[in-house]
């Protein structure tokens, strides 16, 4: 799993729009769902929560949830950190520098892990996390999660990519991105997702975000 230290860390916000197609789609339909949801008064755990760009603009949106907000990126996490007392948000957000721990007792309304899971192999690491996942939420809390999936197409990596260029991608970005598909991520087909869901005490899936090799779900616990 990537480290997300110095320049990787500073540039990931300008690098991402350029890596996902749809990606400010994903998170306003993630966070329109949230607003429907949840509770004006609600925590919102986030996974992989990054600089921080998805709690500041779900904190916008709600002036009354708070977040637990966790990554294993110590960069990451400290321009998250400054973001939140520029913003002066650092009273609604509990920073979590390392791997998700044991459940701390706090309720937990919802959770997200977007963009996370693909990181990750197949050999247990992938379940381990979604069980991590499940421990901290209450029955019926629901979990966002989008990731990079398998292709379901012999085209779709080339779209992808072709897309990827279009929002911006340089042709050494290009090649980055081509060496990644092939080595540094561990996409599932949709069967599989299912299958780790369930065997981790969610519920079945329900797609609400397909752009090319990337799809959100939504589920709940079980």
């Amino acid at each position: 799993m990537p480290s997300f230290k110095a320049d990787e860390a500073s540039n990931y916000e300008q690098r991402i729009t350029r890596l996902v197609p749809g990606y400010e789609l994903l998170h306003d339909l993630t966070a329109a769902q949230l607003k429907t949801l949840l509770p004006d008064e609600a925590n919102i755990l986030v996974v992989g929560a990054g600089t921080g760009k998805d709690i500041i603009a779900l904190a916008q949106l709600n002036p009354h949830w708070h977040f637990i907000a966790q990554d294993i990126s110590d960069d990451m996490l400290a321009i998250a950190d400054q973001n939140f007392t520029n913003l002066g948000l650092s009273n609604r957000v509990t920073i979590v520098n390392g791997p998700l721990a044991e459940p701390s007792g706090e309720h937990i309304d919802a959770a997200l892990c977007l963009l996370v899971l693909h990181f990750l192999p197949d050999n247990g690491d992938k379940q381990d996390l979604l069980n991590t996942i499940r421990a901290q939420l209450p029955h019926r809390a629901p979990l966002f999660l989008a990731d990079l999936m398998a292709p379901e197409t012999e085209f779709e990596r080339e779209s992808q990519l072709l897309a990827c260029r279009q929002l911006g991608l340089t042709e050494i970005g290009e090649q980055r991105m081509r060496h990644n598909l092939l080595h540094e991520f561990y996409p599932l087909d949709r069967m599989r997702l299912a299958e780790l869901l369930a065997q981790t005490g969610f519920d079945t899936p329900h797609h609400y975000f397909k752009a090319l090799g990337f799809t959100g779900v939504v589920c709940r616990a079980d």
